[in-house]
């Protein structure tokens, strides 16, 4: 496996110059169902009569989010740039006036400020994304991101797939599904990523109960991905002869976290917000594309100009994976009529680092 990322993509952007004059932020909230409120910041970049805006998806509760708002304004943030440069000023910038409840919520925070600082200097130069990159974004197909609850029920999916026929799902698995919940599940045909959350480094409190977990649901989904499986041998055994259907996700920061993963990595979920820095993001699809290493894209609960922005990239470099980007209303909890569905027209604004508007 080539062990030097190609640089190419970031090159191509790296130079675009940027004048910022102010920064502000915009306030989003909607309703998470069993989650309560969620809450986000877009950053908001301004100069030379136009806007880059970044989303901070942010952690648990509202609290980082008003800091952040109070913290802006008097970022020492204006002046003239290339995009490597304002991204490597802003690296440098303590942005977190109490330290945050994790050290993922770092990377959340630098990707805002530096998805803004690309819109911003793709506009100020009058270009599209996909333009300045030399590829075409091609339709997207999603998938519709779910656990069943603490007290799981198949309903869940049901009554989505009976809103939607076509939409495909990735599951949040739980040691509380049944037989009766899981044969559900394989009836709908609609299960394309089971997803285990096994390398998060959470306590395993009932290994028995687990393995069972597993043992049901590996041969019940034959051709779904096994996202994030627990690094336990009798896991690791389960899987032997099918490692093609493993997928990682919690594990990969940079192109370096390939070589790192329990099992060979064959395909990886690529969340652009963990990441946090753009040339990362560039070098991790540029590694995977020249090593064959097959990816799908990841959300982390956007609610504005970020969902599209990841809707876009996935659009750009992996548009038939099984993308957990879907539209933001699927994160409700209820659908309403009238959602787009997959595949999604990607849409890009005629200039800048976002999706158009929809039409009216």
């Amino acid at each position: 496996m080539d062990a030097v990322p190609d640089t190419s993509a970031w090159s191509r952007l790296a130079d675009l110059e940027l004048v910022v004059e102010r920064c502000e932020t915009r306030h989003l909230e909607a309703d998470a169902g069993a989650f309560g409120r969620r809450v986000t910041t877009e950053i908001v970049l301004r100069g030379e009569g136009e806007e880059g805006v970044g989303e901070e998806v942010g952690g648990p509760g509202p609290e980082p989010h008003e800091a952040l708002r109070r913290l802006v304004p008097g970022l020492p943030l204006a002046g003239r740039y290339t995009l490597a440069t304002f991204c490597k000023h802003a690296a440098a910038l303590d942005v977190w006036p109490e330290p945050p409840e994790w050290e993922l919520m770092r990377s959340f925070r630098r990707y805002a400020f530096e998805s803004a600082a690309l819109d911003l200097a793709l506009r100020q130069a009058g270009l599209p994304l996909h333009e300045a990159l030399g590829r075409e974004p091609r339709p997207l197909r999603f998938v519709n991101s779910l656990g069943l609850g603490e007290q799981p029920d198949a309903q869940v999916v049901l009554s989505r797939v009976a809103a939607y026929p076509d939409l495909r799902f990735k599951l949040d698995a739980h040691p509380a599904w049944t037989a009766q919940i899981v044969d559900a599940l394989v009836k709908t045909h609609a299960v394309d990523v089971i997803d285990f959350k096994g390398c998060y480094g959470l306590e395993v409190t009932d290994e028995p109960a687990l393995l069972r977990l597993y043992e049901r649901l590996i041969p019940a989904f034959p051709d779904a991905l096994v996202e994030d499986p627990h690094p336990l041998e009798p896991v690791t055994a389960l899987l032997a002869g099918q490692e093609r259907r493993v997928s990682y996700d919690a594990l990969i920061r940079s192109a370096a976290d390939l070589a790192t993963t329990p099992l060979r990595v064959r395909t990886i979920n690529v969340k652009p917000t963990r990441l946090g820095s753009l040339r990362t993001l560039f070098e991790l699809y540029a590694h995977c594309e020249a090593n064959g290493i097959a990816m799908y894209g990841g959300g982390m609960g956007e609610l504005g100009v970020g969902r599209g922005q990841i809707q876009l990239l996935a659009a750009l470099h992996h548009p038939d994976g099984s993308n957990d980007v879907a539209p933001s209303a699927y994160n409700a909890p209820a659908l309403v009529a009238g959602l787009p569905t997959s595949p999604l027209d990607p849409r890009p604004a005629p200039t800048g680092f976002r999706r158009a508007p929809a039409p009216a």
